[in-house]
């Protein structure tokens, strides 16, 4: 197991705009992402609160980053696949306590080779 710290982003988007969160993310730094396809449960109460119109088909993203860049991905995740643009995306992040099966390219860099 890692001792490096990461943390999990999710970014909830309307469907089919999952490549522009992923995208994103990819610009501020992460390497990767997860598509799951899902339907929101939006009720007509919260369309007449915010004023948007709730796509019940909706792309979940999940990331999983160093938590040192992970203020970084965010602002990309917002910036470009936020409530304000077509993705009408919303994000959040948990810590991940213990990570297994991961590879760390810097610790990879810095192995001596072996014959």
């Amino acid at each position: 197991m890692m001792n490096k710290k990461y943390e999990v982003i999710f970014c909830i988007v309307n469907a089919g705009f999952s490549e522009v969160a992923m995208n994103a993310a990819k610009k501020a730094g992460a390497r990767g992402g997860t598509v799951l396809h899902g339907r929101g449960t939006g009720s007509r109460e919260a369309e007449e609160l915010f004023k948007i119109a709730i796509q019940p088909e909706k792309e979940l993203v999940m990331i999983l980053v160093p938590a040192d860049i992970q203020e970084k991905v965010m602002k990309a995740l917002y910036d470009e696949a936020g409530l304000a643009s077509p993705c009408h995306g919303i994000a959040f992040s948990l810590p991940v306590e213990r990570t297994i099966g991961l590879s760390d390219p810097v610790a990879e860099e810095k192995q001596p080779e072996t014959y």
